[in-house]
């Protein structure tokens, strides 16, 4: 993807995240996570609620994941169902640890975003270590 496509990405996403809050509501996220079942998972899911609390969304009742190294992306359930909790109005957007976690292929990563940007929701990340934390 160019890194036009990505500046429209994170546009898209500011946008999004503008008119949830115009209409005085609290962000709603749904967790994801590439990782085992176990302490991993456990300790992903803690650092993306912690994540959320600081920028002031609320994490939704149910979390998805899927495990091991990334598989294609039509191969993850869990984020298929991340997807689907999102669309059917569950949640506003999917907040993953990092990008790898969804996928590495700027192609399929282009059309997840443009799959999600339809819907009016986002997909985010946890900031890299130093970076700046804004809502």
């Amino acid at each position: 993807m160019a890194k036009l496509g990505l500046r429209q990405s994170c546009s898209r996403a500011a946008s999004a995240l503008q008119r949830i809050g115009e209409a005085g509501r609290v962000p709603c996220v749904a967790a994801y996570v590439l990782a085992r079942p176990g302490f991993e998972r456990h300790a992903d899911l803690d650092l993306i609620r912690q994540h959320a609390a600081t920028v002031g969304w609320r994490v939704a009742g149910s979390s998805f994941a899927d495990v091991g190294q990334p598989p294609p992306l039509a191969q993850r359930p869990g984020f298929a169902a991340a997807c689907r909790y999102a669309v059917q109005g569950y949640a506003h957007g999917i907040l993953a640890i990092a990008r790898p976690a969804i996928t590495t292929d700027d192609d399929t990563y282009a059309q997840v975003l443009e799959h999600l940007h339809a819907r009016s929701l986002f997909l985010a990340y946890l900031p890299a270590l130093g970076e700046a934390v804004s809502p």
